[in-house]
């Protein structure tokens, strides 16, 4: 029935001037979106609208709304009948037609409203609103259809444009902003549940994500690895493909296992991921990192904890999850589909070569002070792992 779907958008209509960036980058990931998806789509922009319309002879509906809605910037997406305009007695056909079609049960409540965008229409928006309410009553009261203009059950919308729009459904979207449209950024991913929830919620403020994960062999495992290049490609159906920067962190957590007290060992080991991370953010040209830390959640997330190891950050540090609870960010990653891999019973370098007994409170001037010891010979192994960096796109 449907071949023609309407595109809301919410805060991108109120830039201004610039509007129109942000729309050519939504149509941009609406586009990535759909190549997924089994047939062909031609997406469009016409003043203030954005559409997609159906090209081939077939095409999967259910996967076409559950990519549209997955598309960050999409308020509602309304299924439509588009027609040409041939006068208001065709008009009456085709509403009457596509009503039949969309609620086989007839015992409901409706009411018309039309947009004339087009002012040469020969009826106005209150004209429409009453002609079309009268045909379609007159198709359909027999079998129980009523008029409610207060709480209608279907909100029957005509819109008179180049082409008219029918349509009266609105499947709700993630709303937020185009991917692309805030810069860029580089998630400190890791194979549990928090930081695939970070990068999608980064990616719905509009910010393109990049990601680094910090492997372990043989302490972690392929299958840990894969873990994490599978968390990837589920985020990347919000975000876009994601270059995800795998680091061979080994040699750097056994020398700092050695070298530095136990209690320290997490704050100072999560510093040096901070700083290689960076390091890589400056390459790709990221202008922040993106972590999936939350305020008490862990030894190494105090509010203390988290302050010296952002002292060694020189690019803002965004932290999507800093005041959610585990529940929250729990329920967020079964909705965006991620929670099931992330409880893979395979561990990550942090759960490995975590404390027994971390320090809650750090002091900066100790850190420093055991940082300092092994400063001169951490360099060489430093760059070792950053010179040997594996890239994968998940998509």
């Amino acid at each position: 029935m449907y071949r023609a779907f309407l595109i809301k958008y919410g805060e991108i209509g109120v830039k201004g001037k610039n509007r129109y960036l942000f729309e050519d980058a939504l149509v941009k990931q609406i586009e990535h979106s759909l190549k997924r998806v089994e047939g062909e789509f031609k997406v469009s922009k016409e003043s203030g609208r954005i559409y997609v319309n159906v090209t081939s002879e077939s095409y999967d509906y259910d996967d076409t709304i559950k990519a549209l809605t997955s598309v960050f910037g999409i308020i509602g997406v309304c299924p439509m009948v588009q027609v040409e305009d041939h006068g208001f007695d065709e008009l009456a056909k085709e509403t009457i037609a596509y009503m039949d079609r969309a609620y086989p049960d007839k015992k409901l409540t409706f009411k018309v409203e039309a947009r004339r965008a087009r002012k040469e229409y020969p009826l106005n928006s209150q004209e429409i609103n009453v002609l079309m309410g009268e045909k379609v009553l007159m198709a359909f009261e027999e079998q129980g259809m009523r008029v409610d203009v207060h709480h209608p059950d279907v909100l029957l919308c005509v819109e008179i444009r180049n082409k008219i729009n029918i349509y009266s459904q609105e499947l709700k979207g993630r709303g937020g902003m185009p991917v692309g449209t805030n810069g860029k950024a580089m998630l400190l991913l890791s194979g549990g549940i928090d930081s695939p929830v970070a990068g999608f919620l980064a990616a719905k403020r509009g910010i393109t994500v990049e990601a680094v994960y910090f492997n372990s062999p043989p302490y972690t495992s392929e299958r840990a690895k894969q873990k994490v290049v599978d968390l990837a490609k589920e985020i990347s159906r919000y975000c876009g493909p994601v270059k995800l920067h795998i680091v061979n962190f080994t040699e750097i957590q056994l020398h700092l296992y050695d070298k530095v007290p136990q209690d320290e060992l997490t704050i100072i080991m999560k510093r040096y991921f901070y700083r290689v991370a960076e390091t890589i953010a400056r390459k790709e040209g990221c202008i922040g990192l993106v972590t999936g830390e939350s305020v008490g959640q862990v030894s190494s997330q105090t509010l203390q904890s988290l302050a010296v190891i952002n002292e060694v950050a020189t690019m803002p540090v965004i932290r999507p999850l800093v005041c959610f609870d585990k529940q929250e960010i729990i329920d967020i990653s079964i909705d965006i589909g991620t929670y099931e891999t992330s409880i893979l019973p395979y561990e990550d370098c942090c759960t490995i070569f975590v404390a027994k007994h971390p320090v809650t409170k750090p002091s900066s001037e100790k850190i420093a002070k055991h940082e300092a010891r092994v400063a001169e010979s951490i360099v060489p192994l430093l760059e070792e792992a950053l010179a040997n960096v594996e890239v994968v796109v998940a998509e």
